[in-house]
């Protein structure tokens, strides 16, 4: 068996996640039928493994994954041959043979979300499934302020969903950077991983904060208290990109 990683951006408008899931369209089954096709449908069916789940309306630049196949193909053949496959909201941009032990996901050091907030004073039609809207005026200097106080290893209890299946919700964060990019602001968030909703509602806090609706000095407490019901807020998920996956040697860029 070869195996072989792949690198993946794709539109999550029209997926029901990354994750199979029954009667649903997903990246995971999209991926899986392609590579099948091309190794002539064996059985049991070979799987593809992500590194990690992007939730329904969440995109990615540069998603990784893995899969083993009987076949031997250069890595441009396999590129392009997954490429004329698949339906035009998922493009592999690298497909590349490695060694037995990469695990798309257990190989992964950290990760790198981004998030997209539009200021418009109306809904963008052509930005609704790329962006979250928030009209009113941000400070940026109190969310990057406020920010600081999420590097680290934390317990993020208070900034997780219900629903996650995670056994623990400590988690470390490297990086996190607020600009403004003409009418949006843009978040970008490096971690050793992420829980269940943690970034979307990380975002949503920092928007509280940014529009006054909370102090600046509020993350610490949440933290602290260890309780979801203090967060409150989730973000829509259009505004949320998987940026990058780093495998400790290497960076993908977006």
């Amino acid at each position: 068996m070869y195996r072989y990683k792949i690198t993946f951006a794709y539109d999550g408008s029209n997926f029901s996640g990354f994750q199979i899931q029954p009667h649903k369209r997903t990246v995971e089954q999209v991926l899986k039928n392609a590579v099948n096709k091309i190794a002539k449908h064996p059985t049991p069916e070979i799987p593809v493994i992500g590194s990690g789940r992007t939730d329904a309306g969440v995109h990615a630049l540069n998603q990784v994954a893995h899969f083993d196949i009987p076949y031997h193909l250069s890595n441009e053949s396999m590129r392009k041959a997954l490429n004329s496959i698949l339906p035009l909201d998922i493009l592999i941009k690298k497909a590349e043979l490695v060694d037995s032990d990469f695990h798309a996901r257990y190989s992964a050091h950290n990760k790198t979300y981004r998030y997209r907030v539009d200021q418009g004073e109306f809904v963008n039609p052509f930005k609704r499934n790329y962006t979250a809207h928030f009209k009113y005026p941000l400070d940026l200097t109190l969310m990057r302020k406020a920010a600081k106080n999420f590097i680290g290893e934390h317990d993020f209890t208070s900034f997780v969903a219900s629903g996650s299946q995670a056994k623990s919700n400590v988690r470390t964060v490297y990086k996190i950077d607020i600009k403004r990019d003409r009418n949006e602001v843009v978040f970008d968030f490096t971690g050793n991983g992420f829980l269940y909703n943690q970034i979307r509602i990380m975002v949503a806090f920092l928007l509280e904060i940014g529009s006054k609706q909370r102090p600046v000095d509020d993350v610490k407490r949440v933290l602290a208290a260890k309780d979801r019901t203090q967060a409150r807020m989730t973000a829509p998920a259009s505004g949320l990109y998987l940026v990058s996956v780093d495998y400790g040697n290497d960076r993908e860029s977006d």
